[in-house]
């Protein structure tokens, strides 16, 4: 996959395992997260509600999974499938490559 439009938004080390962290990007507020070794991007906006999945307090994971914190909905952050109700649409989830401990986002 070719990436055309690369952003560097954050260092590998400030993104824990298991949490997520949002970062600004031209196309809004995006959450990034490290499960199982890999670094993944996604929007940080619940398609239940519009409200902001990592961005919020108390953003907790369950395995591979976003969990937002006003309805519970969750979020596979490897495809973006929502995977709980009440959420039944997929958020969009962005290729991601680390390149000198600097994490890049294709946002195409």
């Amino acid at each position: 996959m070719a990436f055309t439009k690369i952003m560097s938004v954050a260092e590998l080390e400030a993104v824990p395992e298991g949490r997520a962290v949002t970062q600004l990007s031209p196309i809004g507020p995006i959450a990034l997260t490290r499960y199982a070794g890999q670094v993944y991007a996604f929007e940080d906006t619940c398609t239940h509600d519009g409200g902001p999945l990592a961005s919020a307090e108390g953003v907790e994971m369950e395995g591979p999974c976003i969990i937002c914190p006003r309805h519970g909905a969750q979020f596979d952050i490897r495809t973006g499938e929502a995977v709980r109700m009440p959420a039944t649409e997929a958020i969009e989830v962005f290729e991601t490559r680390v390149v000198d401990g600097q994490i890049e986002v294709d946002l195409d």
